[in-house]
């Protein structure tokens, strides 16, 4: 028999954390995150990363570890994650994956390989250049869609890291990405993951997230930003995050501080509805609502791995 691992996914602000938190108490777990931004070492604010007092005693892995200047791809995160998994099991735990990216989950879930590719810098650095205006980044989107048009509808058409990522690996292996991902689906995983996702009505998540902004604001999200640029000398993909981006536009003066604010809601609303999409295509997925109460939710899940 597999040893059982629990998955927790969702849109952000759908409370993830908190249920997490509360389950690992109850089963004796330990949780792994699965978000591409909670990696990095001193971006807090604008990730919304878990305190050690919401943590309430609870080992967190994968969560600031990451100096801001590395790059970090999801075939380093699935590496990292299956060791944090053995790691949990072997102390008799319960591993309870908790986090919104989609692709790092469904990297370990469902086993996709991704190919170790050969960093072409020149190439990467045509393209970041090329992305840099609206009609460049724009083209660049175009060309994806021509490559693979099933992995662009996934992604907004401002998320230039993704964007380029589609553009690399075809230049890097002459498949797209979609293709690789069918072909590593049909390795045999090492576990028997319960995956569940929080959902929450629509109007609901969006105050949330809004609400989050705002806080995140008043605790500082510029400061932090400036506080970033003067600390580490590039950024090859952390300042891309949303709400990092967003502000670093604003201190370069090309939005102002109304702007800044708007744009940051707008697009986490965006990214919330594209997580939803994207977890809805996994049939596996146990599907929980938000509103029923965290206790309620727990219930569900124990009565699930417990089967």
């Amino acid at each position: 028999m597999k040893p059982k691992v629990i998955v927790i996914a969702g849109p952000t602000a759908s409370g993830k954390t908190a249920l997490s938190i509360e389950l690992a108490k109850k089963v004796d777990g330990e949780i792994i995150s699965s978000d591409s931004m909670q990696i990095y070492q001193d971006m807090n604010i604008g990730t919304a990363k878990v305190t050690k007092e919401e943590m309430q005693g609870i080992k967190h892995y994968l969560v600031d570890f990451v100096s801001p200047e590395k790059r970090y791809s999801v075939s380093d995160f699935k590496q990292d994650c299956e060791m944090a998994i053995k790691e949990i099991l072997q102390k008799g735990k319960v591993p309870i994956i908790v986090g919104g990216t989609g692709l790092y989950v469904d990297s370990v879930v469902y086993g996709i390989t991704y190919p170790d590719m050969e960093f072409d810098q020149e190439y990467r650095d045509l393209l970041m250049k090329r992305a840099e205006t609206e009609e460049g980044l724009r083209e660049l989107f175009e060309k994806a869609k021509m490559i693979d048009e099933e992995a662009i509808q996934k992604i907004s058409p401002n998320d230039k890291k993704r964007i380029i990522r589609i553009l690399e690996i075809y230049k890097a292996t002459g498949e797209n990405k979609t293709q690789q991902e069918i072909l590593s689906r049909k390795n045999e995983v090492e576990y028997d993951f319960k995956v569940f996702a929080l959902n929450m009505e629509r109007e609901k998540l969006y105050e949330r997230i809004n609400r989050r902004v705002d806080l995140m604001l008043e605790q500082g999200l510029v400061k932090e930003v400036q506080d970033l640029k003067k600390k580490y000398q590039c950024f090859p993909t952390a300042m891309q995050g949303l709400g990092y981006k967003e502000v670093v536009e604003y201190l370069e003066e090309k939005c102002t501080f109304e702007e800044m604010v708007e744009k940051i809601k707008q697009e986490t609303r965006r990214y919330a509805k594209r997580q939803l999409t994207w977890f809805r295509k996994n049939k596996e997925t146990i599907w929980l609502a938000a509103e029923h109460g965290i206790q309620d939710n727990i219930a569900i899940i124990l009565e699930e791995y417990r089967n």
